[in-house]
């Protein structure tokens, strides 16, 4: 089933793209600069930023994740398409 999305949809999922974006490259930056606790601590608040953002995508439009990594809605939605990559 196709869901109807809205702009909060695109404007949420991009601010999700953009911390996740943000996270990969603290952590190959970190890689090599392991003692930058700047670095450190703003990967720490992107992290959290991300949980909850995460937290409010899932609960307005469903799982980001699978294998247990996200909760489900009653009923099960995770067949409704678009998945978040798909847009």
């Amino acid at each position: 089933m196709q869901k109807q999305l809205d702009e909060a949809y695109y404007a949420l999922l991009g601010k999700l793209q953009a911390v996740d974006f943000a996270l990969v490259e603290l952590t190959l930056y970190l890689d090599t600069h392991p003692l930058d606790l700047a670095a450190v601590r703003q990967f720490n608040q992107l992290s959290a930023e991300r949980w909850e953002l995460a937290r409010a995508y899932e609960m307005q439009y469903g799982p980001l994740l699978q294998f247990g990594l996200s909760m489900s809605r009653e009923p099960w939605d995770w067949a409704d398409a678009p998945w978040p990559w798909q847009v």
